[in-house]
């Protein structure tokens, strides 16, 4: 086969779940993500892979589970922040400790089938993307509070940065090495989600947009429509607008 009609294969998938008190789901999500990841190299997408757990001091039994799973299975790893330090602190955490050429953040109650990430994965190839930034196709299980809020914040990034995303705060980014290996996130709260795709973004780097079906969280409380939440991540936003207007291309972009 010559080169032009060789496929693309990965090295190496890393997928990594920020978790604050997910007792109830680390297992669901780790198992899912096993699945997946054997799945992918059976087929020859990617060489090798590892399941990363962001543990952000969790005071249930989330840091327990994850120890014992790295004890029987040696692609899973755990970093253990021993403070607090929210979604943007684990999410650079997750990013700081992946080694993959490919990476996946996602939430561990499992938003998404993650029989998409095959779709997403064929897709970052076939259309020669740097990133595929998922969206949700129907939202009406989360509530209309949190649906308005997320139509609202989405309306502002895209006037304030120019993005086109259409639903930039869903936990499904995949990203080739090379943006991350160029883009430094500053947030330490959920505004990092929009920090991400807009550095990714003004650097010159490109992002195709899938839609997903949406499975809202049916255990425990998500805290992203929470009203400290939503002020820190406006007060993020603005803290950080001049800095982010600011980002040049990437030499390689």
């Amino acid at each position: 086969m010559s080169e032009a009609l060789r496929r693309e294969r990965f090295e190496k998938l890393s997928i990594f779940f920020p978790m604050w008190n997910e007792e109830q789901y680390i297992h669901r999500a780790v198992r899912a993500a096993q699945e997946i990841c054997e799945l992918l190299v059976e087929s020859k997408e990617v060489g090798d892979y590892e399941i990363i757990v962001v543990d952000d001091a969790s005071d249930d039994r989330t840091a327990e589970y994850a120890d014992a799973l790295v004890e029987v299975d040696t692609h899973i790893r755990v970093v253990h922040h021993q403070q607090n330090r929210k979604l943007g602190g684990s999410i650079k955490s997750g990013l700081a400790a992946a080694t993959g050429d490919l990476v996946l953040y996602t939430d561990a109650d499992l938003p998404f089938e993650m029989i998409e990430l095959v779709r997403a994965i064929r897709v970052l190839r076939d259309y020669e993307a740097d990133m595929v930034s998922a969206y949700r196709l129907d939202r009406t299980g989360e509530g209309v509070r949190r649906a308005v809020y997320s139509w609202v914040y989405n309306g502002l990034i895209q006037v304030s940065f120019g993005t086109r995303l259409r639903d930039v705060n869903f936990a499904f980014k995949l990203c080739r090495r090379r943006v991350l290996d160029h883009v430094t996130l500053s947030s330490e709260g959920s505004f990092i989600d929009a920090e991400l795709v807009i550095r990714a973004q003004r650097a010159g780097y490109s992002i195709v947009q899938i839609g997903v079906d949406y499975f809202p969280r049916t255990r425990g409380v998500s805290t992203l429509s929470s009203p400290a939440v939503i002020r820190g991540m406006l007060g993020e936003m603005f803290r950080l607008r001049n800095e982010l207007k600011s980002v040049q291309p990437a030499p390689h972009a």
